[in-house]
Parts: C-alpha cells; structure tokens; sequence
C-alpha cells in the first residue's frame, strides 16, 4: 500500500510527497531527516492522505496534486475531490 500525503508547514506552505509507511515518514519529516523543502521549512502536521495501491497510482497522484494551484489543494484538503479531478 502506498500513500499520497500533504503536509503543512510552520510557514503554512503545502509539501506533497509519498511514501508506503505514512507513520515513519512523517517522523522523519519531523525529526529534520524528510525531504529538503521540510527540512528548510519544518513540516507541522498532516492535513491529507489518500492510499494508492501501487507506487506508480501513488506517484501519479502526487504529480496531479503538485500541478495544482494552492487553492485548489485547500478544496482537495477540505474534501472537495471533485475539484482535483476536474483540474
């Protein structure tokens, strides 16, 4: 199982990653040993998750949600998903 996450930040910025142990990465993410975005920024808590069944349908998830503007992600965030998919 595979997992696209959203995260904010201290400075209320959205990071967008995946990973197959959601629990693990978000303790890295915390602890400073994430990505280098978070690192710089300091990852605050978790604010999205969706479970993907294969890394591919994960990665290509992130990629949509990445292209997204930061409104859009908010909706997404908010449980408008309809939004996403029509972007």
């Amino acid at each position: 199982m595979w997992y696209v996450y959203i995260l904010e930040c201290r400075n209320k910025d959205l990071y967008t990653g995946i990973t197959n142990d959601l629990k693990r990465r978000l303790e890295e993410h915390r602890q400073g040993k994430g990505g280098k975005f978070t690192r710089s920024f300091k990852a605050d808590k978790l604010v999205y998750s969706q479970k993907c069944s294969t890394k591919s349908a994960a990665l290509k998830r992130e990629a949509r949600i990445k292209g997204c503007r930061r409104r859009e992600k908010l909706a997404l965030i908010k449980g408008d998903s309809e939004l996403l998919e029509r972007h």
